[in-house]
């Protein structure tokens, strides 16, 4: 698939939409079965894990898993950051500002229950050099209307530390998104642990077709080798951590948890500089 937000549900109807069910379907078939993560992960706690929050709607996703369709990282008491793509009309249907019940939610570890917070948000900025055909430039600016406890922030990977996430450093993608390739959306915050790879193995993975362009400028590759752990479906904008650093966020990729298609990130040292002037 080449996104990884969830599918939009309107009027309690699931809608797959048409541009994005056919190559998921294709690359379905070729996902490993998870053994209880993203895909090959396991379960984590949302309160050992603060930063890592839920982007949710139950008026366009339904009341299931409290309406959760992306993720996003916690980077200032007050600022969300998640994928471009997340706030387009492939994935709401419309503008972000016409969905009435966009929230935030924190510290809920399992998404049928209510813990946390949810926090309404007040503005979301979406970078306009997005670009869906490379998918380059995939990030958003949210800004909460209610500050979260500044030591739930994590902190963002600058150009200075790319040695933290070199390929072959571990890391760790984290989500409530689905656990097979088949559309198993979990409800409990997951983990998987992933490498870093070469820019050069995205390069040849992505190289520029339908799915999308590898640019090392502004994304970052990891996955596993062997297969069997990644990111998927509902996990868009979810942060991948490296060296206890935010290094990338959920963008794209080729099915999930295929070897020969690793998932791609947006590279977060590319886009302080966005987050800072929009925050």
């Amino acid at each position: 698939m080449r996104f990884r937000f969830r599918a939009l549900l309107s009027a309690g109807v699931l809608a797959l939409l048409p541009a994005l069910a056919a190559p998921g379907a294709a690359h379905a078939a070729h996902a490993p079965h998870a053994d209880g993560g993203i895909i090959g992960g396991s379960p984590v706690s949302a309160e050992e894990y603060p930063w890592t929050v839920a982007v949710a709607s139950r008026a366009r996703f339904g009341p299931a898993r409290s309406g959760q369709f992306c993720g996003g990282a916690l980077v200032g008491p007050a600022t969300v950051i998640s994928a471009a793509h997340c706030f387009g009309q492939a994935a709401l249907g419309g503008s972000w500002s016409d969905v009435p019940d966009l929230r935030i939610i924190s510290g809920r570890t399992d998404l049928s229950g209510t813990a946390g917070r949810e926090i309404a948000v007040k503005s979301v900025w979406v970078n306009p050099d997005y670009d869906p055909v490379t998918n380059s430039g995939d990030v958003s600016v949210v800004t909460l209307k209610e500050s979260l406890p500044a030591g739930s922030v994590i902190r963002m990977a600058g150009q200075a530390d790319a040695q933290d996430y070199r390929a072959g450093t571990a890391a760790r993608v984290f989500g409530w998104g689905d656990v097979s390739g088949y559309g198993s959306y979990s409800s409990v915050l997951r983990a998987a642990k992933v490498s870093m790879l070469d820019d050069a193995v995205c390069e040849r993975a992505y190289p520029g077709s339908s799915d999308g362009t590898y640019r090392r400028q502004d994304m970052v590759c990891a996955g596993d080798p062997a297969g069997g752990h990644d990111a998927c479906q509902g996990d868009s904008g979810g942060p991948l951590v490296a060296g206890g650093k935010l290094v990338g966020l959920v963008s794209w990729g080729a099915g999930c948890a295929d070897p020969a298609h690793p998932g791609v990130y947006t590279r977060v040292a590319a886009v302080t500089g966005l987050v800072a002037a929009h925050s």
